[in-house]
């Protein structure tokens, strides 16, 4: 050999090599963990639910819808003879008044406006 001399491993020095050892199988897992940033998540406008389940209730009715004009909040339709209208306001305090109105035929089908807020309540979760 080069006649160095190697030097025994003392308990002292094997003691903090297994604290070494330790330490480091105890962090190693935490570095494969990610930790992420929850994903902000906006729930739509009070109008805009309305919005949504007014026209799915027309069509949910057999209502072919002609017209949508969100800006104005008025959504036109027909089935058959009867002609039909939903109108969304907001009030003051931030809720949506909704209005459906039929023109037309009455006889043709009594009961659509019913039917048609109905359904605009079950999808409102009414």
């Amino acid at each position: 050999m080069n006649g160095s001399k190697r030097r025994p491993i003392t308990r002292a020095t094997r003691a903090g090599l297994c604290g070494m050892a330790v330490a480091l199988s105890m962090l190693l897992p935490l570095a494969g963990c990610v930790v992420y940033e929850p994903v902000p998540y906006q729930q739509p406008s009070s109008f805009d639910r309305a919005w949504a389940a007014a026209a799915g209730a027309l069509q949910d009715q057999g209502v072919t819808i002609q017209s949508l004009d969100r800006s104005a909040g008025v959504i036109r339709g027909s089935r058959g003879a009867i002609n039909v209208t939903a109108t969304l306001r907001t009030q003051a305090d931030g809720r949506v008044r909704v209005e459906f109105n039929t023109t037309g035929t009455a006889g043709a089908d009594a009961s659509l406006v019913e039917r048609i807020s109905a359904s605009y309540d079950a999808r409102m979760g009414r």
